[in-house]
């Protein structure tokens, strides 16, 4: 008798798609919340992003240049 509390009794097919549609009802009633940004807003933070990537690569390229250069130079003669 202890072993049958340790299983989940199997819920009804009937209970699990009422559960679901509620499910679905309460994502549609979040996802009319979001306040979505414009057409505009998003070019322009894509933008933004694409250029401090660009900016940090560039950044990171060049310490590696000279760390590598300085490495070559001095201590692989």
């Amino acid at each position: 008798m202890m072993a049958e509390r340790l299983f989940f009794k199997p819920m009804k097919i009937n209970r699990i798609l009422k559960k679901f549609l509620i499910f679905l009802k309460e994502v549609r009633m979040e996802i009319k919340k979001i306040n979505w940004p414009t057409r505009e807003q998003t070019i322009k933070y894509t933008l933004v992003v694409i250029g401090v990537s660009v900016t940090v690569a560039i950044f990171l390229g060049g310490l590696d240049f000279t760390f590598s250069s300085l490495l070559t130079k001095f201590i692989f003669k």
